[in-house]
C-alpha cells in the first residue's frame, strides 16, 4: 500500500498563465538585483572583516549605554543589536556586538577586545562573553571570491549534466531555475538585510541541490512521456507531467518545511539565517521547477523524434507517487 497525496493523477493547468507566471520569475529576479545592486547584503563578518562580541547578561540590555561605553574607544563602525529568541531563560539577555576592523590591523586586537570587555563590564558587572570572532578583512576578499567560486561552479556542473543527461533545452530551463533561485534569495537577504555569511552560502549551495532534484524527477517523467506518446502537443505532456509529480513535489517539499519551520522557530539566532535561506529556497525551488525550468524548455521546445528509444532510460521515477 502507497501513499498517495491524490487519489488518482490531478488534472491541473499549470501553464494557463504561462506567460504571467514566467514574467513574474523575471520581475522577481530585476528587483532582487536592484535590491542587491541599491541596497547591498548585510554581510557578516566573515565576508566584512573585523570582530563579532555575543555578550550574555542576566540583566536586561540596553544598546544605548553599550554605545555610550564603547565611545571613548573610537573602534569605527559599531554595531550594537540584542538578539531575542524563544528558547532563551527569562533572566538571559544576548547581545551580538559588531566592530570594523581597525585601521592597519587584520582585525580588533586582544589588547582592544580587553578594554571592549571592561567598558562593557562598567556598565553591567553581570555581563560575559560566551563568543569572540576575529576575521582579517583579507580573508574575508578570499572568501567572497571562493563562495562566488563555489556557487558558478555548482551551476556549470549542473549544466553540463544536464545536458548529456537530457537535451541542451533541458539544460538551459534547469540552470535558468537555479540562478533564479540564488538570485531571489540574495534578494530577500538584501531586503531584509538578514546576515548574509558562510553558512548562508552553504545554505545557497543546498538549495541548488535540493531544487535541481526536483527538477530532474520533472525532466525524467517529462523524458518518458515524450516517448511514450510522439504526437500530444508538448504543452499537454508536460501538463501531464507536472501533475503526475504533483503528489511527490507536495510529499517531499512539505515534510522538509515542516522540519526547516520547527528549526527555524525554535533553533536559536546562531542558525536562523541558514535556516531560513533554505526554507525560502524550498518554496522557491518548488515554484522554479514548473513556472521557470519548464516554460523555458516549453518556450525553446524540444526534439520530439526519439530514435532508438532506451527502455530502461528516463523511467527512474515512473512509478514515484510520493
Amino acid at each position: 500500500m502507497r501513499l498517495r497525496f491524490f487519489r488518482e493523477v490531478p488534472n491541473f493547468d499549470f501553464f494557463r498563465w504561462q506567460w504571467a507566471t514566467l514574467g513574474l520569475s523575471g520581475v522577481l529576479v530585476v528587483l532582487s538585483l536592484v535590491a542587491w545592486g541599491m541596497i547591498g547584503l548585510n554581510f557578516g563578518i566573515d565576508f566584512r572583516g573585523g570582530t563579532m562580541i555575543r555578550t550574555q547578561s542576566s540583566q536586561a540590555v540596553d544598546v544605548g549605554q553599550y554605545r555610550q561605553a564603547l565611545a571613548p574607544l573610537e573602534l569605527g563602525d559599531v554595531s550594537i543589536a540584542e538578539v531575542f529568541d524563544p528558547t532563551f531563560a527569562e533572566d538571559q539577555h544576548v547581545a551580538m556586538i559588531r566592530i570594523q576592523s581597525q585601521d592597519g590591523q587584520e582585525s580588533v586586537n586582544q589588547d582592544t577586545i580587553a578594554q571592549i570587555e571592561a567598558a562593557l563590564q562598567g556598565v553591567d558587572d553581570t555581563i560575559s562573553f560566551p563568543l569572540v570572532e576575529s576575521v582579517g578583512p583579507k580573508v574575508s576578499g578570499e572568501l567572497i571570491w571562493t563562495a562566488v567560486l563555489a556557487v558558478g561552479a555548482s551551476l556549470a556542473a549542473i549544466l553540463f549534466y544536464i545536458w548529456l543527461r537530457f537535451e541542451w533545452q533541458f539544460s538551459v530551463g534547469a540552470v535558468a531555475a537555479l540562478a533564479h533561485d540564488v538570485i531571489v534569495t540574495i534578494g530577500i537577504f538584501s531586503v531584509l538585510q538578514i546576515r548574509f555569511d558562510l553558512a548562508t552560502i552553504a545554505a545557497l549551495l543546498t538549495i541548488i541541490g535540493y531544487s535541481i532534484n526536483d527538477t530532474v524527477v520533472i525532466f525524467d517523467r517529462l523524458r518518458e512521456n515524450l516517448v511514450k506518446f510522439k504526437t500530444t502537443p508538448l504543452r499537454d505532456l508536460m501538463n501531464l507531467t507536472a501533475n503526475e509529480t504533483l503528489s511527490r513535489t507536495l510529499m517531499t517539499s512539505g515534510t522538509t518545511l515542516l522540519a526547516l519551520i520547527a528549526m527555524l522557530v525554535l533553533g536559536g539566532d546562531v542558525i536562523r539565517g541558514f535556516i531560513f535561506a533554505i526554507t525560502w529556497g524550498v518554496v522557491v525551488g518548488t515554484y522554479s521547477s514548473v513556472y521557470v525550468a519548464k516554460n523555458i524548455v516549453l518556450m525553446l521546445g524540444v526534439k520530439r523524434d526519439w530514435s532508438k528509444p532506451d527502455n530502461n532510460q528516463g523511467n527512474q521515477f515512473a512509478n514515484v507517487d510520493a
